[in-house]
């Protein structure tokens, strides 16, 4: 039975993964860390779950906690992330990485971390949302230039990134399906008179109140609109990702992969 460290385990999206481990077969909760200084380290992580003591005490060092565990998943903030992916890569055990946000030389890093060990990375570990690239990518491909693309996001007043890493990998996917350079061609909110170009994707961001998450992509034609919109009920349709994700990750060789590969939707 895999057993998966949870990193930030007091943390939203964190216990919702630790509550959704504890009703999926074939893996169970094998750890959990907090930042150094939090009240919960050296408490049992049954304390997050409201469940019985488990004998398993949180820490705040990951490679502490890796001992006992197979697989980590980390939904953090991108310097948690690093400090996870680097306490791995010592000791090769594989990561499922959930956090957004990482800046260009993050990312070249996680890049040759990759190199040592396999890692999930992806901003949406949402089943649903990784349907949603697939057919934005076909819809973008079919129906060319002749749409105009728009992105609208929005999540709860707390979400740090802006727009969210979903919103992000969305435009990524369409300016590739219509061989355009995002950073010539991506537009970010509007003010003022402004005349839309022809190639421009429009990408929006909204934080309001409790908002799970939602994507919406809208592309416009004259005389019809076609959307794709995707919205998230529940942190748990990202819990039960990422667990479906550090299931597989556990069989795979070291490199980057993402939700795409896990299902087998490329």
């Amino acid at each position: 039975m895999a057993k998966i460290l949870v990193i930030g385990i007091a943390g939203r999206m964190g216990t919702t993964i630790a509550e959704c481990i504890e009703d999926t077969d074939g893996v169970e909760l094998g750890g959990g860390t907090e930042c150094a200084g939090s009240d919960l380290i050296s408490q049992d992580v049954g304390k997050i779950i409201g469940s019985d003591n488990k004998g398993v005490l949180i820490v705040d060092d990951p490679a502490i906690a890796f001992q006992s565990c197979d697989v980590a998943i980390d939904f953090t903030t991108p310097a948690s992330s690093m400090f996870t992916l680097k306490a791995a890569a010592k000791i090769g055990k594989p990561v499922v990485v959930g956090t957004t946000g990482f800046s260009a030389e993050q990312k070249k890093e996680i890049a040759g971390l990759a190199q040592k060990i396999p890692l999930v990375v992806a901003p949406n570990m949402s089943i649903g949302v990784n349907v949603l690239f697939k057919l934005v990518a076909d819809a973008a491909r079919a129906l060319g230039d002749d749409y105009d693309v728009e992105i609208v996001e929005a999540h709860h007043k707390f979400k740090k990134d802006a727009p969210s890493g979903t919103a992000v990998r969305i435009s990524e996917i369409v300016a590739d399906s219509l061989d355009r350079d995002l950073d010539e061609v991506g537009v970010y909110g509007r003010q003022g008179i402004t005349e839309r170009t022809a190639k421009e994707i429009g990408i929006h961001t909204v934080r309001a109140g409790d908002i799970i998450g939602e994507h919406r992509v809208l592309f416009g034609g004259m005389g019809e609109n076609f959307e794709i919109f995707h919205r998230a009920q529940s942190r748990q349709t990202f819990a039960r990702g990422s667990i479906r994700a550090a299931e597989w990750i556990l069989n795979q060789s070291k490199g980057i992969y993402d939700m795409q590969d896990v299902l087998e939707l490329k």
